[in-house]
């Protein structure tokens, strides 16, 4: 089991890559603490990876607050006695999908921020702080885009997730002398987790799943199970001399 007695953060967990990664965590032997601002949802989660035999434990966080990520991170360590793996996948998509620079609004530009990147802000700089204090490195997740490696995806939106690959390759280099490694995945569309009508994209799920999976060279539309594949390997020892690096989940879009 690739993550065998690992303690485990995973926001975002009651829905879509959090909750795919959150299980595939539990399924390779992670203790996995799931976090989601709606408590239910992350309850659901921990039900599922219970069933199947896994260890899990639910808390609500609303990763634009800093104390909220604090307390969560403090939660894990206490739960699982050390923690290994924090992944900060929470996101939220461009309010309109289409829209350009101009059409957003002042509080679209500040909610975008706050939670894109305020919570892998927050959640990384508690996850290092921990990792530091009880030694013996640590591995930092974060889901970012595609949209912030092209030009693509609602500029608001990208700048966020250029945002979120800098504050990966930071972690990386600050943290190596201390054993931790910070890595982003970067996923192309996926329209079955939900995140895309989230941004009003309306339409029968499998007409825009081809559409989607028509822009990608594979010709097949990303998954959430493919991004918690990724995950994973990055998070297990298999992955222990990779840092610093935004993985493309993307079919080949980004190759083009």
């Amino acid at each position: 089991m690739m993550l065998e007695g690992k303690g485990a953060v995973v926001t975002g967990a009651g829905s879509g890559v959090g909750a795919a990664s959150a299980a595939r965590f539990a399924a390779e032997g992670a203790r996995v603490l799931c976090a989601d601002i709606r408590l239910e949802a992350a309850e659901e989660t921990v039900r599922r990876i219970e069933k199947d035999g896994g260890t899990a434990v639910p808390i609500a966080c609303d990763v634009a607050h800093e104390d909220e990520v604090s307390a969560m991170i403090a939660a894990a360590a206490e739960h699982f006695g050390r923690l290994d793996v924090v992944y900060n996948n929470v996101g939220v998509p461009t309010p309109r999908l289409g829209s350009k620079l101009e059409d957003h609004t002042a509080e679209d530009f500040q909610r975008l921020f706050a939670i894109n990147v305020g919570g892998v802000f927050f959640g990384s700089k508690h996850a290092v702080a921990q990792f530091k204090r009880q030694g013996g490195g640590g591995v930092v997740l974060n889901t970012g885009s595609v949209a912030g490696l092209v030009a693509w995806g609602g500029a608001v939106y990208a700048a966020t997730k250029g945002a979120v690959h800098q504050l990966t390759k930071a972690v990386a280099i600050e943290g190596a002398p201390f054993g931790i490694r910070a890595n982003a995945i970067c996923p192309a569309g996926m329209p079955y987790t939900g995140f895309m009508a989230a941004g009003g994209l309306s339409g029968d799920p499998d007409t825009v799943a081809q559409r989607t999976a028509a822009n990608h060279p594979l010709g097949r539309p990303i998954t959430a199970e493919d991004c918690a594949e990724a995950a994973v390997f990055l998070a297990s020892e298999r992955a222990a001399n990779i840092t610093g690096v935004l993985l493309p989940v993307d079919g080949g879009y980004v190759a083009r």
